[in-house]
C-alpha cells in the first residue's frame, strides 16, 4: 500500500493505477508490499528537490529515496514530476499514462537493488521495465526510456 500525495491538479493516473504500477514493479523485484510514499508534482518543485539532494538543479523524471524499513513508515519514497512525464511522452510519441507508469516502476526497481548507471545494469533495469510494462498491459515501447 502506497501514501500517494498529488502536489499537482494533472492527474494522468488514477491512484489504482499507480498502486498497481508499485505493486507490479516491487514483485517484480522480489520486494512485494513494501510500503512506499509516493508524490506527485511538478517540474521546478523536482528540479529543486534534485539540486537539494544531489546537487544537480536539472530536471528529473523520478527521485527515488530509500528510507529504510525500520519505524513503521515508508521504506521509501518516489517523487515523480507530472509535468516532465507529460513533456517526454510528447516527445516520444506515448501515452501521458505509459509515461508516468514507467517513472514509479522505475523508482520502484530502485528500491529492490537495480541500478542504472553501468551499461549492464542499465540494460538490466530496462529489461524490467519492459517486462513489469507489459504485465501492466501497457505496449512495447519504441524508444528506450533515455532517448
Amino acid at each position: 500500500m502506497a501514501a500517494i500525495a498529488w502536489e499537482t491538479e494533472d492527474r494522468p493516473l488514477g491512484d489504482a493505477e499507480v498502486e498497481a504500477a508499485l505493486d507490479a514493479a516491487l514483485e517484480h523485484g522480489g520486494r512485494p508490499g513494501l510500503a512506499l510514499g509516493v508524490v506527485f508534482v511538478d517540474d521546478a518543485r523536482l528540479a529543486a528537490l534534485h539540486a537539494e539532494t544531489l546537487g544537480d538543479p536539472s530536471p528529473t523524471d523520478v527521485i527515488t529515496f530509500d528510507l529504510g524499513e525500520e519505524g513503521g513508515g515508508p521504506a521509501g519514497e518516489l517523487w515523480v514530476s507530472v509535468e516532465r512525464a507529460r513533456t517526454v511522452a510528447a516527445e516520444r510519441g506515448v501515452p501521458v499514462a505509459r509515461e508516468l507508469a514507467l517513472y514509479l516502476v522505475h523508482g520502484a526497481l530502485h528500491l529492490c537493488g537495480f541500478d542504472d548507471r553501468e551499461d549492464a545494469d542499465r540494460a538490466r533495469m530496462r529489461a524490467a521495465e519492459a517486462r513489469v510494462l507489459e504485465v501492466l498491459g501497457y505496449p512495447p515501447d519504441a524508444l528506450p526510456h533515455d532517448a
